[in-house]
């Protein structure tokens, strides 16, 4: 029987009504497994402590009494928990919130829970997850930005500190399993290398499982996947998918656990990947939404206000917000860039379904246990707005716009059969962002639009909702989450946790609006800064200021310095933030701007930092770095993985990698050393028993060819780039020696200046995920070396003419 068909009966199940317990004490009494006794437990610092034993003074077994066993255990009747978080969807994207993509997970869950339609996040990645975990604000847990743009600054350090533990460990110590599944994305790079600390990795953030990648993003069909913290090889499966395998992963955990301890209950955070860059997903998905798109996104915006207004999801005098006016119109474009931009849309549609199907083969795996009354789902439909980050034109190969290269549309069109599928890694044009954000006006990235922030969110959980398929109005954060989960499973939030004080959760428990859609709303004042785009939302009313639009950087319309730009919006009356009524109400915009400063004071939200791609660079952004001052570095087999930010950074300089090799055979084909991947990066190989190197510069593939076999023996293989200097992407002379001798030489003309790949990172004797080379070296997996690496030495040699 099919997900859809297994899972229908969801909408007509009858929801059983109760309240909910909230815990006056931070002291539970508990049964005991094996007496009549119980036990106290004392909650408020954790980890419980285990009593010591008594002292036996008899001998013989028979005169002492067996002991009880000792276990922490939730509290009677702790719900399962699942968090289910998908990636720069948008709020106007779900047909559960009225969109233009079939969602029927969300919707079922909706038609039986609660949908939530100013549920907010953080505007990026990142710092919603930080809050989503923790229950705080984002800069309160320094993760004000991404960790590749982290700055030297508390707030904005990306450091989770050990004072604001994650709802998952509290959860974890309170008798709860606890699994992770899929994108991360909280740990700073120069963390990720066996060298560590693993102190900010999922498995110890809470998490007893985690299956999935660490990075911001990761290619669907050659994944770089950690079981934990250690690298694993995706299966070997026609037509694999990581949004698939994860969910397989999810499942597996989940009816191993329920089938070793069923009174025991689960904790889940699946982060999906979709529908973050790349878009990929398969060709009978993207064939359902042909010609879906071919009116443009103009016309989708109309649209998507009407089909939301019809839904009940905003009100009926809701407008839509003028957009910037370097938003082109779609009748502006040639009719080759409407093919195009249209088939951009079906793909990132097919996957945003496609990422909703898997969340519901996990949804059908916890009813088919028999779990799902008793489940609280939460599903949040994104983690910030759709991403505008496709710029104005999309991409085949987003590694383009990760570096400033423009693509034509002709050479965009000769990619269509190909867009989603593995020869690609697409991301669509910025007026998509827009039209799936509506009717709002911006995107993620802009803190102070609800475009940015604003994501559709289902709450489902019978034994808890009296009545399902209503909508909640409350205003509400990602940091209410973790608050939610904790009067949900009855406990307290603990003083103490492994001895350290914890500051207090921030957020607010939704608890209150189960059984009450119009209860008064308790989250009244939330603040938003991301890149010095910031706001604040105050008991219905938002004021806030662009610095920049993402499309438009680095020229800015506004300045933190000049602290001008500033709008303000009355939310009660206008749900898309579409009238600024600042002259209007000139006090209470100061006052507005009074609270958001006392916020900012608060949250360490201090000094705005407004620059964006400045802040890749480590020592312009004040960030630490693994290396400092080293310009060369040794690199043996078994360093596989290791992100940009942990080794040497060769790009823009004149550079070298050395081998040392002991060849013993004939077949020891295979990569010695390669960084990046398919779609940007470089590899030193061997293959027919000569030493290669391939620059892949983002899909265009330069090799460079020993003219001589390796002999038997030890040799030394050693390739260097002379670079050209000037700044950067420049071009550069190479050339390859071996035991001394020039066997090639010859020019690179351009080179990749600022990112060989998001999270493929570098692999001493074989090429994990997609290959650099695309194509396998040698017999074995990975392009694996077959022969002996004795080392490898990677060196910089920076110049002043370099930048």
């Amino acid at each position: 029987m099919s997900v859809r068909s297994r899972f229908t009966h969801l909408s007509q199940q009858v929801a059983l009504g109760g309240g909910i317990l909230i815990l006056s004490t931070a002291s539970i009494t508990q049964a005991s497994p094996n007496s009549s006794s119980s036990v106290v437990f004392d909650r408020s610092k954790l980890p419980i402590a285990e009593p010591k034993p008594e002292k036996v003074t008899k001998t013989l077994p028979a005169d002492v009494p067996m002991p009880e066993q000792w276990e922490v255990k939730a509290p009677q009747g702790a719900p399962n928990v699942v968090i289910i978080l998908l990636d720069d969807v948008g709020f106007a994207a779900p047909s559960a919130f009225g969109g233009a993509v079939n969602m029927p997970t969300a919707e079922k869950l909706a038609s039986n829970g609660l949908r939530y339609n100013k549920f907010h996040t953080t505007a990026l990645c990142a710092p919603t997850r930080a809050a989503l975990k923790s229950g705080r604000n984002h800069h309160k847990v320094n993760m004000g930005s991404i960790p590749e743009i982290a700055t030297g600054y508390a707030g904005n350090s990306t450091v989770v500190p050990d004072y604001a533990q994650p709802v998952a460990e509290i959860l974890r110590l309170n008798g709860y399993n606890t699994g992770a599944f899929g994108k991360w994305h909280e740990t700073p790079g120069r963390e990720t290398t066996a060298a560590g600390p693993q102190t900010r990795w999922p498995t110890r953030q809470g998490f007893e499982k985690f299956y999935g990648f660490v990075g911001a993003e990761d290619n669907m069909w050659d994944p770089t996947i950690h079981d934990g913290v250690t690298v694993v090889d995706a299966p070997q499966k026609e037509g694999y998918h990581f949004t698939e395998d994860m969910t397989d992963q999810a499942i597996g955990w989940m009816r191993q656990q329920k089938s070793i301890k069923p009174d025991k209950p689960f904790f889940i955070y699946y982060s999906s990947a979709g529908a973050h860059s790349p878009h990929h997903v398969s060709k009978e998905w993207i064939a359902k939404y042909k010609g879906k798109f071919d009116q443009g996104w103009d016309v989708l915006r109309q649209q998507n206000l009407q089909n939301q207004i019809k839904a009940g999801i905003v009100p009926e005098a809701t407008q839509l917000a003028k957009t910037p006016d370097s938003v082109p119109s779609w009748d502006s474009l040639t009719d080759q860039q409407k093919r195009i931009y249209a088939r951009q849309a079906e793909v990132f549609a097919a996957y945003v379904e496609h990422s909703d199907y898997e969340a519901g083969r996990l949804i059908q795996a916890i009813d088919d246990l028999g779990e799902l009354d008793n489940t609280l789902i939460i599903y949040i439909t994104g983690d910030n707005g759709a991403s505008p980050e496709g710029d104005f034109s999309g991409h085949w190969n987003w590694n383009h716009f990760l570096n400033g290269v423009e693509e034509t549309p002709d050479e965009q069109e000769k990619k269509l059969d190909e867009w989603g599928g593995p020869t690609t890694y697409p991301m669509y044009h910025l007026g998509w962002a827009i039209a799936f954000n509506s009717p709002f006006a911006l995107s993620k990235q802009v803190a102070g639009d609800f475009g940015g922030t604003r994501n559709g969110t289902v709450i489902h959980w019978p034994e808890r909702i009296k009545q399902g398929g209503g909508v909640r109005t409350q205003f509400s954060h990602v940091n209410d989450v973790a608050p939610t989960i904790l009067e949900a499973a009855n406990l307290p939030m603990p003083n103490t946790m492994h001895g350290i004080q914890q500051i207090p959760m921030q957020g607010t428990s939704l608890i209150y609006t189960f059984n009450d859609p119009n209860a008064k709303e308790r989250h009244n004042t939330q603040y938003f800064e991301i890149i010095g785009n910031r706001g604040i939302y105050h008991n219905g009313w938002m004021a806030r200021t662009t610095i920049m639009y993402p499309w438009e950087a680095p020229n800015k319309i506004n300045s933190v310095e000049k602290d001008d730009g500033w709008q303000l919006y009355d939310t009660t009356q206008d749900f898309s933030l579409a009238n600024d009524l600042a002259d209007q109400y000139p006090e209470r915009l100061k006052e507005m701007k009074k609270i958001f400063m006392e916020q900012a004071i608060e949250n360490q939200v201090l000094p705005l930092d407004d620059r964006l791609l400045q802040r890749l660079v480590p020592s312009v952004a004040g960030r630490p770095t693994l290396l400092g001052d080293r310009t060369s570095m040794d690199l043996y087999p078994g360093a596989w993985n290791m992100v940009e930010d942990s080794i040497l950074n060769v790009k823009n300089t004149s550079n070298s990698i050395t081998a040392y090799l002991d060849v013993k055979g004939r077949d020891e084909d295979g990569v010695i050393f390669s960084q990046g991947g398919r779609f940007g990066g470089w590899s030193l190989y061997v293959e027919n028993s000569s030493p290669a190197y391939s620059y892949n510069y983002m899909g265009e593939i330069f090799t460079f060819k020993s003219d001589k076999s390796l002999p038997l023996g030890k040799s030394v293989v050693r390739f260097e780039l002379d670079y050209d200097g000037g700044g950067t992407g420049k071009g550069a002379d190479v050339q390859m020696t071996l035991n001394g001798e020039v066997v090639a030489k010859g020019r690179l003309e351009k080179t990749i200046a600022s990112r060989f790949s998001i999270d493929e990172g570098s692999d001493v004797g074989l090429d994990r995920g997609s290959a650099v080379t695309v194509k396998t070296i040698g017999p074995r997996r990975n392009s694996a070396y077959g022969g002996q690496i004795d080392k490898v030495t990677i060196q910089i040699y920076p110049k002043e003419s370099d930048q």
